[in-house]
C-alpha cells in the first residue's frame, strides 16, 4: 500500500492515453498527467501512502482545477495553502487559445475543487487529517475542448474512442482501489459511480467492499450543489453511513 505504487500506475495510465486519438468534435486534449505530473506526483506521495477507508472518485479534470495544477478537483488555493503543495508545472505542446495552462499562477477559481476541499477542510480541519481518512481520484485524466473552448466529458465521446479510454482508465482505477483498499468507494456524481461498478466487475448494491456510492456533483452545473453542496454531500454520506452526521 505504497505512493510510490500509485505514481507507477499514474505515469502508466499518462503513456496509454498519451498515445491515444480524438477526432472531431474534439480539438486539443489536455493531459495534467504528463504536464503537471510534478505537483500530481507530489499530491500521490504526500497523501496516498497506506490505505484509505474512503476514496472518492471523480470524472475528469476541471479547467482551472486539476487541468492547471495536477491534483483531482485541484483549486489552485486550496491546493497551494491547505494541501501545501506547490510545484512547477509546464505548458502541453498545443493549447486552446481559451484555456492556457497558467498551473499555480492561474487566476480562475475551481467551483467545484473550491465545493469539495472546502467540505473537506471544513469536517477535518487539516489536510492531514482528511487524508489520513480520505483520498481522492479522477477516473480519466484527459480533458477534451472542443474548437470553441467547450469542454467535452468523457462520456460523450463516440464508442470507438470511449472502448479504449475507458479500459485504460478502469485498469488505472482497479490497480489504484487495490493500493488504497478503500471501505467505500464514492463516485463524485453519476458517472464515476458507474466506471467505479464496472471497473471492479461488480453490480453497485453487491454489499461487497469496497461498498460502492455516490454523492452529487459538486458543479455549478448543478442547481441542486448550487443551493448548497456540503450540506447535500453531508446528508448523503451521513445516510450512507460513510460518516456520523454533524
Amino acid at each position: 500500500m505504497s505512493a510510490t505504487a500509485l505514481i507507477e500506475a499514474a505515469r502508466r495510465l499518462s503513456s496509454k492515453v498519451d498515445a491515444m486519438r480524438f477526432a472531431p468534435p474534439v480539438a486539443f486534449v489536455y493531459n495534467p498527467l504528463e504536464y503537471a505530473f510534478a505537483p500530481h506526483e507530489l499530491y500521490l506521495r504526500r497523501y496516498g501512502d497506506g490505505r484509505r477507508r474512503v476514496v472518492f472518485v471523480g470524472m475528469n479534470p476541471g479547467p482551472f482545477g486539476m487541468m492547471q495544477t495536477g491534483v483531482p478537483f485541484g483549486e489552485i488555493a486550496m491546493v497551494r495553502d491547505w494541501m501545501g503543495i506547490d510545484a512547477p508545472v509546464r505548458q502541453p505542446a498545443a493549447m486552446h487559445p481559451k484555456r492556457p495552462i497558467e498551473g499555480f499562477a492561474c487566476t480562475r477559481s475551481e467551483v467545484s475543487g473550491k465545493r469539495l476541499w472546502g467540505w473537506a477542510a471544513q469536517r477535518f480541519g487539516s489536510a492531514q487529517a482528511f487524508f489520513s481518512e480520505c483520498f481522492v481520484l479522477n477516473y480519466c485524466p484527459l480533458v477534451f475542448l472542443e474548437t470553441s473552448g467547450r469542454n467535452l466529458t468523457p462520456d460523450k465521446l463516440p464508442r470507438a474512442e470511449l472502448a479504449p479510454l475507458q479500459q485504460a482508465c478502469d485498469e488505472h482505477l482497479r490497480s489504484a482501489l487495490a493500493e488504497l483498499s478503500p471501505d467505500w468507494a464514492i463516485g463524485i456524481g453519476a458517472y464515476a459511480r458507474q466506471r467505479i461498478a464496472a471497473a471492479l466487475g461488480r453490480r453497485p448494491d453487491d454489499g461487497a467492499l469496497p461498498r460502492i456510492a455516490t454523492v452529487l456533483h459538486p458543479s455549478p452545473a448543478s442547481p441542486i450543489a448550487n443551493r448548497g453542496w456540503a450540506e447535500a454531500a453531508e446528508h448523503q454520506l451521513a445516510e450512507l453511513g460513510v460518516f456520523e452526521a454533524t
